[in-house]
């Protein structure tokens, strides 16, 4: 992957980066693996933001992701790594031996044209999911189930690789991209590999279009609303250095202090 810089044509185009991937497919994808997503702009059924800043953006269609990966002993072929604008890694299209078709999260090396297989006889290759029993100790995972037949939880978005630390008994031990350790059973199930596009992080955005694209709307310091819009809203000048924080429309977000009760009086 390469992150391209364009000619400064334009304020936006002077800050912005974008990924070039020479392996991604410029086609359309698998009508048969499609979905409509109902996008609510933040509001629920009462029509009241309950999450701030989102709203338009461009119109999408959800990726069926086979998250379970329980077509065992089943060879597939990559047919082509595609885009998918709900998350930020790239899609793998799998051709089944059977006929079937379906999308998987496209680890750190896979190319179109290469088989992958699911179970616990397949080889700990990338791209092959096995339970976690089968994993060789040390290795790096992603898309790993939580619980056995789930289908994956953890490890999805670029970049992101879990190792697997050690076995005992029916759970092992897996390191997740934060540091942190978790046990999960081994009849989890978990693919070999990193999830692709791992440049992701590094992308600038550029303009405040890009985002407005990504259905994300403006931030707004609550200190420059009106006082009607927000508890630390209106006034001629900034709030105080020991204001609370507090959100709009609701309790505040650091917990006020208590009254102290009045001591009774002596008899």
């Amino acid at each position: 992957m390469v992150i391209h810089k364009y000619n400064p044509t334009s304020p936006g185009r002077r800050q912005g980066t974008v990924i070039h991937d020479g392996t991604t497919a410029k086609r359309a994808p698998e009508k048969s693996l499609l979905e409509t997503v109902h996008r609510t702009a933040g509001r629920n059924g009462y029509g009241r933001i309950t999450s701030r800043r989102r709203g338009g953006g461009h119109k999408r269609r959800y990726r069926i992701i086979d998250w379970r990966r329980r077509f065992d002993g089943v060879p597939a072929k990559v047919a082509a790594l595609e885009y998918d604008p709900n998350r930020s890694a790239r899609i793998a299209l799998l051709h089944y031996a059977d006929g079937r078709k379906a999308y998987m999260i496209a680890p750190n090396g896979l190319a179109a044209g290469a088989t992958v297989e699911s179970g616990p006889m397949a080889e700990p290759r990338v791209g092959n999911a096995l339970p976690l029993s089968r994993v060789p100790l040390g290795s790096e995972v992603h898309c790993v189930e939580l619980e056995p037949g789930r289908g994956a939880q953890l490890g999805r978005s670029a970049g992101c690789v879990i190792r697997l630390a050690s076995r005992d008994g029916d759970y092992a031990s897996v390191i997740l991209p934060s540091g942190e350790m978790r046990k999960v059973h081994v009849d989890c199930r978990a693919t070999i590999g990193q999830v692709g596009n791992v440049d992701h992080a590094l992308v600038s955005i550029g303009k405040a279009g890009r985002n407005r694209h990504k259905n994300r709307r403006p931030k707004v310091r609550g200190s420059a609303m009106s006082a009607y819009a927000h508890p630390l809203g209106g006034g001629e000048a900034a709030p105080a250095p020991a204001a609370s924080p507090a959100r709009p429309g609701a309790s505040p977000a650091r917990a006020a202090r208590a009254a102290i009760p009045a001591r009774p009086a002596r008899a």
